[in-house]
């Protein structure tokens, strides 16, 4: 028993080798503007930059009536000024994918089902995180995942090997560039279009070896995108994000899309909390290689309101 659970480690292990885990309209202004919620590009807050929290229920009426032409030059002077500041959001975070999914080689395909806690036991390092800057009504965010597995696996004594010493690493880069065309006080829609990079690399070394032994190789490839954010208050605090884009059509993966969802609660003015969900979906073929797998998982975060 002992030795087939080795052997489907080392199976799973193995079609990680050439494979890794999935592993990133102007503003509303008037006399008594809102600060605008908390927003994620997968985890990111674009607006809470102000130490005040959103008044529930504000009008915009005003006490003193001012003369109309002095009213009207004093908002729009407010609003430019608003809108020409650059926002900028940094917002590390932390995915916890399962993978399930078909990886094909030459004569032979491989089913992989390993679960987050699987991926986990076999990490090595990783980074993970989206900055965003954003300027009126354009949107500029950029999210990156790095992801290293590995394991040392013990093989018989064959020409001197001991160990076989197995490295896994994926790369993942998403810039995008986007419009506001929607942005109100309590909800905002954007429109992205942009492209995802991927890297998969592997590397197997037999130790020590007389002969030795050691194998590597990589894949890269680039899929167009397009997607969308929508960011919803729940109330002066908390904020609900949904974000998703679709892409490849061929140009690099058959297909590649991702979805999720995140909420984020305000702490402190420039710092917010969030947790959510995240599924991604890739389907690559390349020659006689094949790599069809789902990533989906819970993902924590925070994101910090630089400016």
């Amino acid at each position: 028993m002992a030795s087939k659970q080795k052997l489907g480690t080392t199976t799973i292990l193995l079609a990680f080798m050439l494979v890794s885990l999935r592993l990133a309209a102007t503003s509303s202004a008037g006399a008594q503007d809102i600060p605008a919620p908390p927003e994620t590009r997968l985890l990111a807050s674009n607006d809470l930059n102000s130490g005040a929290d959103p008044v529930w229920g504000a009008t915009d009426e005003t006490t003193v009536a001012d003369p109309p032409a002095q009213t009207t030059g004093g908002n729009t002077s407010k609003a430019s000024s608003e809108d020409d500041q650059w926002h900028i959001n940094v917002s590390p975070y932390l995915w916890f994918p399962a993978m399930y999914g078909t990886v094909g080689f030459p004569n032979r395909d491989l089913h992989v089902h390993a679960s987050a806690g699987d991926l986990l036991s076999h990490f090595r390092f990783g980074l993970m995180g989206t900055v965003e800057f954003r300027r009126k009504w354009l949107v500029l965010p950029l999210d990156m995942i790095w992801v290293r597995l590995g394991d040392d696996h013990p093989v018989p004594l064959e020409a001197g090997v001991t160990t076989a010493n197995i490295k896994v690493q994926e790369f993942i880069l998403t810039p995008e560039v986007g419009i506001r065309f929607l942005d109100q006080e309590r909800f905002k829609i954007d429109f992205v279009t942009g492209f995802r990079y991927w890297h998969l690399g592997n590397s197997l070394a037999f130790n020590p070896s007389i002969l030795g032994l050691s194998f590597s190789n990589s894949l890269n490839w680039v899929d167009p995108l397009i997607g969308g954010h929508i960011q919803a208050a729940l109330s002066p605090k908390v904020v609900a994000n949904i974000i998703g884009d679709v892409g490849g059509w061929g140009t690099g993966s058959l297909i590649d899309y991702q979805v999720g969802g995140v909420l984020g609660y305000k702490i402190k003015p420039k710092w917010t909390l969030q947790a959510g969900y995240r599924y991604m979906r890739v389907a690559y073929r390349s020659g006689l290689f094949l790599y069809n797998v789902h990533n989906p998982g819970v993902l924590f975060g925070v994101t910090w309101n630089a400016r």
